[in-house]
C-alpha cells in the first residue's frame, strides 16, 4: 500500500516542510523507494538542506541507476554547496540518460561559468567572456514581461525553462554565441501559462502572475507583509505621495494620472549583469 503513495513536485513546492515530514514517514515503511528519495531530496533543496539532498539523491541513484532525476537533484544540491565540478558531473550524467530535458544544458553551462571563474589561471580551460544582452521589464495586472534586446535570433535559437520562482533561458545570438539568462523571481509565476516570442529585434518573455499584485522589482525575496495589490492608478514621477497630499486636493488631483486601461506599469530598463 505504501508504495502507491504519490509525492508530486507541486505537493512539495506548496509546503516543503510538510512534504518532508510526509516523506520521512513514508520512507520509514519503504526505505529503498528511489522515487521517494528523489522527492525528499527536492524538499531538502527547497529547505536549503543541501547536504541531506545530496545524500538522498545519491542513494536514489544507487537503487535505480537509470533514474535521471536522481542526477538532477544531486547536481542542484552540489551546485548550491559550491561543488561545481561535482554538480557538472551529475548534470552531464543526467543529460546522457535524458537529453530531451533542456534543464541539464542550462545547469551545465552555469556550472562551467562558475568553474571558469575558479580556474582563470588555466588558460586552456578559460571560456570567452559571455556576450552582453541588455534587458528591461514591465508588468500588467496579470503578467510580467521581460524583453531581451537580441536582434536576428534564429527561430529555433531560444530555449526557455519556467519554474515557479525561476526563469532560465539560453539564446543563440546572431554571432553564433549563446547568451545565458537567469532570474530568481521576486514572486511566484504560473509556468504553464508563461511563454516567449522571438521578434526581429528582441526576444519577449511573458510570465503569468499567480497573484494580482504589483511587483516592486523583478528579482529578490518577496516579503508577504510588503505585497501591494495591483493599483491601476500610478502616481506622477514629479513628487512623492506625501508632497502631493501636502499641496492640497487640487494640486494632488493635477499630479495624478490614469494608467492605460490595460493596467500597464512600465519600469526603467536595466542592463544584464556584466
Amino acid at each position: 500500500m505504501a508504495s502507491k503513495r504519490s509525492f508530486p513536485d507541486s505537493f512539495i513546492d506548496e509546503d516543503p516542510q510538510k512534504a518532508l515530514e510526509a516523506l520521512n514517514e513514508a520512507l520509514q515503511e519503504d526505505a529503498d523507494n528511489a522515487a521517494w528519495l528523489c522527492q525528499r531530496a527536492f524538499a531538502h533543496i527547497l529547505l536549503k538542506n543541501y547536504s541531506s539532498a545530496v545524500e538522498d539523491a545519491k542513494k536514489a541513484h544507487q537503487l535505480n541507476t537509470s533514474l535521471p532525476l536522481a542526477f538532477m537533484r544531486t547536481g542542484i544540491a552540489e551546485y548550491y554547496l559550491n561543488h561545481f565540478e561535482s554538480a557538472h558531473a551529475a548534470f552531464t550524467q543526467g543529460q546522457q540518460l535524458d537529453d530531451s530535458d533542456k534543464s541539464y544544458e542550462i545547469w551545465i553551462k552555469r556550472c562551467e561559468e562558475m568553474m571558469g571563474d575558479q580556474t582563470q589561471n588555466c588558460v586552456d580551460k578559460q571560456t570567452p567572456a559571455a556576450p552582453l544582452v541588455k534587458h528591461d521589464w514591465y508588468q500588467t495586472e496579470s503578467q510580467v514581461i521581460v524583453t531581451l534586446m537580441a536582434k536576428n535570433v534564429p527561430k529555433d535559437g531560444v530555449s526557455v525553462k519556467f519554474t515557479e520562482r525561476e526563469l532560465n533561458a539560453i539564446i543563440q545570438l546572431a554571432s553564433g554565441e549563446d547568451f545565458i539568462f537567469h532570474l530568481d523571481l521576486l514572486h511566484p509565476i504560473n509556468p504553464e501559462q508563461s511563454n516567449f516570442k522571438i521578434l526581429s529585434s528582441k526576444v519577449e518573455i511573458k510570465m503569468k502572475k499567480t497573484d494580482v499584485i504589483r511587483w516592486e522589482k523583478l528579482e529578490g525575496e518577496g516579503q508577504e507583509s510588503h505585497i501591494k495589490h495591483f493599483n491601476p492608478e500610478v502616481k506622477s514621477a514629479n513628487g512623492s505621495q506625501e508632497e502631493q497630499q501636502s499641496s492640497g486636493d487640487e494640486n494632488r488631483d493635477a499630479s495624478l494620472q490614469k494608467a492605460p486601461s490595460r493596467g500597464l506599469l512600465v519600469f526603467n530598463a536595466s542592463a544584464a549583469e556584466e
